[in-house]
């Protein structure tokens, strides 16, 4: 067993450049608390930062801007966390239904988008609903298309009415006036602004139920204002080489020995032999490592408190709201096998069957499939325990086929089925997305679990924690 302590040279000022991290280990026999006490007494500097997803990679990103030593450690084999993205037979499969939406404030300021070679979708969505598809379209990018539609099935025209005012109150308010508002479930809210079932149950529940996963729209109303506002100054979109380049391109700007992939980390704990107790970080090997400056912990809710159980003065962090799940399918079909070529999204608008949402991912990006090929992307909500990953693709051939058709839907073929348990945090009220992230001494927290549930929400709560920690140890005034 050995104790690896971080020894670059500490900045005396943010303007002062880091040394390369360099790491001493130390040969251990024993973790008996005289021996732990040895072993932490060695040099130590930088920051620990625990999960490089989205939250992990943003409070990196902070920490380097202010020339910091940190070391960004992840379990698996790539960064990302859930934001990951498979090459699989030429295609490229994102792990579950995931889309980029332009207009995150956070994203605007940390990413450089014309790097990721933003793909738009179709500026609303096709609903199936009584045997055929109509369409709902924006009418500030799709204006004929909206006036076609003002007449349709989905909805009356005083729901289309009201969702234009909706998009002018969201846009009055600001980004925190909507994250501290008086909060209800999106549900109560629809029906309090005056929305008809028909739109409810058509449009509203399949498309925030397909970003929330969430198809009861339980899911707090602040998170929805904040949503429809996103919605209304940006576009929808999936990055060319998937959507799995987002947490790569910030991964890219980071000190190349910064980031320690297949590194798991087994728990936090607090060296209270210290006159500030500073916490420890041990790895599935038995190793230890210890940070002067303090341990951002910037992993998904459910393993959060696995992470912090040995610290008894931290109360338990985890949600007693069940997780998020989702489920989703991808197939392969010939270009000309596919009924559309438009880059939008269906819906699933009739209240039966269980797919709640698909689109055809190669319409949207070509680079999401070889040349001559397409590839369908179906979502489901949940997780579907109680059926095989067979039947659940035999059920969803079969449903899609009385959508498109059996003779071009059989033709298909299974790619990958992606089985998500833990696809977002449950946010139902009473929610707090506002949450101070220090937990304790040196000790902080990050994630989309403590803001809002999206990406922006994760970039956002990543920063947050870094700056924390920095006006902690006076590298920025508060």
């Amino acid at each position: 067993m050995t104790t690896l302590t971080l020894s670059p040279s500490l900045p005396c000022s943010p303007s002062k450049k880091h040394l390369p991290l360099r790491f001493i280990a130390h040969a251990s026999t024993q973790l008996s608390p005289a021996s732990l006490k040895q072993q932490l007494s060695h040099q130590k500097t930088g920051v620990i930062v625990i999960g490089a997803g989205l939250a992990g990679l943003a409070t990196a990103t902070r920490l380097n801007s202010q020339n910091i030593p940190f070391l960004l450690l992840e379990a698996s084999d790539a960064v990302g966390g859930r934001v990951r993205t498979d090459v699989v037979d030429g295609f490229l499969l994102d792990r579950g239904f995931q889309i980029f939406i332009t207009a995150y404030p956070e994203a605007q300021r940390l990413l450089d988008y014309q790097a990721l070679d933003l793909r738009k979708f179709y500026s609303g969505a096709r609903i199936y609903f009584d045997g055929r598809f109509h369409t709902v379209a924006d009418p500030l990018c799709h204006f004929f298309d909206s006036v076609k539609s003002l007449t349709n099935p989905i909805g009356s025209v005083i729901d289309k009415l009201l969702i234009a005012l909706t998009r002018i109150q969201v846009l009055s308010k600001s980004d925190d006036e909507i994250m501290r508002a008086d909060e209800v479930p999106t549900i109560d809210l629809l029906k309090k602004i005056g929305f008809s079932d028909s739109i409810v149950e058509r449009f509203f529940q399949p498309f925030f139920g397909g970003i929330f996963f969430d198809k009861e729209l339980g899911t707090t109303s602040r998170l929805f204002d904040f949503i429809f506002k996103c919605l209304a100054l940006g576009n929808n979109t999936l990055p060319a080489k998937g959507i799995g380049a987002i947490p790569n391109q910030l991964a890219s700007k980071l000190p190349a020995d910064s980031i320690l992939l297949n590194t798991r980390v087994v728990s936090v704990g607090l060296d209270k032999d210290q006159n500030t107790p500073m916490p420890f970080v041990r790895l599935e090997n038995g190793d230890i490592l210890q940070s002067e400056l303090g341990v951002i912990v910037a992993v998904d809710e459910p393993h959060v408190n696995e992470l912090l159980a040995e610290i008894n003065s931290i109360e338990p962090v985890q949600s007693k709201k069940p997780a998020r799940s989702t489920v989703c399918l991808y197939f392969s079909a010939d270009r000309d096998d596919i009924p559309v070529r438009d880059p939008v999204l269906f819906l699933n608008g009739s209240g039966k069957g269980i797919v709640n949402n698909m689109f055809f991912a190669t319409n949207v990006a070509p680079s999401y499939g070889p040349p001559g090929k397409a590839l369908v992307s179906v979502t489901l909500i949940g997780l579907f325990d109680d059926r095989s990953d067979h039947d659940l693709v035999d059920e969803v051939i079969s449903e899609l086929s009385g959508w498109f058709g059996g003779s071009m839907v059989g033709s298909w073929k299974h790619l990958r089925t992606y089985r998500i348990r833990y696809a977002q945090p449950n946010q139902c009220p009473p929610t707090d997305l506002m949450k101070n992230p220090q937990i304790g001494s040196g000790l902080y927290l990050c994630g989309d679990h403590l803001t809002s549930a999206t990406f922006d929400g994760a970039l956002a709560s990543g920063r947050k924690a870094a700056e924390a920690l920095l006006r902690d140890r006076a590298f920025i005034k508060v």
